[in-house]
């Protein structure tokens, strides 16, 4: 691969195939795959997108080699902000020992324990392993403090590495109010959500038996969405509830894992705004039942990858992985696997400037060292991931 490196207009050319996430464009089908394409980037935007013989001269020229070029990856579903180890754990569990929502609570402990400059070590190192993975968009939550005063610090830490910040203070109800969960519920939409609400742009509760029921969820989100912070759920994970059901009557951007739905959950995300965002590592990481992305994709409703990055549940920051589960073991085609970890992740963060590459898009975008995306699935664990531009700038 060869490039130049001065400032203007650029061309990445020789690409062997393009995702463009664009229908209008290529062989038009949902990922607009064009071949033998080029990119041109103009600062931090796409300017143009097509094929290799008719792209315009520009200042500079990337060789892409004969590789594949997709959008950046958009993580949607993450928890970075957190210290400590839960190895243990998951080799407990990998021993025979279910998973419950208690385990958060090791995690708790730590974090408050952490530093600043701890903390937010682990972000930036988090967030530098997921780049390298091709991820250029990342959300991830509090939920690790449980105190007004550390869950404010977690999202001002997360704010100082990402935009995209949600509000998690729902996670579980802390030891220190087990015994009158309707008081931490008061904390969570009060107090807590004062402090908490200047640097997130979401808010999110874990709607699930051992964590929030239904009522106290609509509670929570009712008064984020007071504060301006936009609902995201945690929904059906464990076992059937009412968090779906909740995020679509609330407009949630998503409902996030999805994992027990009834014919009326489908139905709700197939003629509701709500994304159904899968994290399949949280399912490989507790050798729980898989989502059904093929049933919810069938009912039309639109579907995001995203990796649940935490200690716990899911410890991976991979978006590579993750769509190689889901064509394994969740019944999405490697085409719609890779349109949910980017387009389908740009729609759970309600962005229209990620996700795609085609005009006016931001110059996210990752080379492959593989003729075709399909790659990403069909050679599962390997490094393929050869080059990141993020915002236009080659990062990795």
């Amino acid at each position: 691969m060869t490039t130049t490196t001065t400032a203007g207009t650029t061309a990445l050319t020789n690409i062997a195939s393009l995702v463009t996430n664009d229908p209008s464009l290529g062989d038009g089908t949902p990922i607009g795959l064009i071949q033998d394409a080029a990119v041109v980037i103009d600062g931090d935007r796409v300017v143009w997108v097509g094929e290799s013989s008719k792209a315009p001269a520009t200042d500079n020229a990337v060789d892409a080699g004969g590789r594949a070029v997709i959008p950046g990856f958009v993580d949607s579903h993450s928890h970075l902000v957190f210290a400590g180890d839960r190895t243990q754990e998951f080799n407990a569990r990998m021993s025979g020992r279910a998973y419950s929502a208690g385990g958060i609570r090791t995690t708790v402990a730590a974090t408050r324990a952490a530093t600043d400059a701890e903390l937010s070590a682990n972000v930036a190192r988090y967030l530098a392993e997921a780049l390298r993975q091709g991820t250029t968009t990342q959300e991830t939550k509090s939920g690790y403090g449980l105190t007004v005063e550390d869950e404010a610090r977690a999202l001002r830490i997360a704010r100082e590495h990402t935009d995209e910040v949600t509000y998690l203070g729902a996670h579980i109800v802390p030891p220190d109010h087990a015994d009158d969960p309707a008081a931490y519920v008061a904390l969570v939409t009060g107090e807590m959500l004062d402090a908490c609400a200047p640097y997130a742009r979401w808010i999110d509760v874990f709607c699930e038996k051992g964590a929030f029921d239904g009522d106290q969820a609509r509670a929570i989100l009712t008064a984020g969405a007071a504060k301006g912070l936009h609902p995201r759920v945690h929904a059906n994970q464990l076992s059937y509830g009412p968090g779906v059901q909740l995020a679509v009557e609330l407009d949630a951007a998503s409902a996030d894992h999805c994992t027990h739905l009834t014919d009326a959950d489908v139905d709700a995300l197939a003629h509701g705004a709500t994304v159904a965002t899968l994290l399949p590592g949280a399912e490989f990481s507790t050798r729980a039942a898989w989502p059904d992305a093929r049933r919810l994709l069938d009912a039309g409703a639109t579907v995001a990858l995203s990796t649940d990055c935490n200690p716990g549940s899911s410890f991976t920051s991979s978006m590579p992985f993750c769509i190689a589960l889901a064509v394994r073991d969740m019944g999405m085609t490697p085409d719609e696997a890779v349109w949910s970890a980017t387009a389908g992740g740009a729609a759970a963060l309600r962005r229209q400037d990620i996700g795609r590459l085609t005009p006016g898009a931001r110059a996210d975008l990752a080379l492959l060292d593989a003729p075709s995306h399909v790659h990403l699935a069909y050679r599962p664990g390997v490094p393929l991931v050869t080059a990141v531009w993020r915002a236009g700038e080659r990062v990795h």
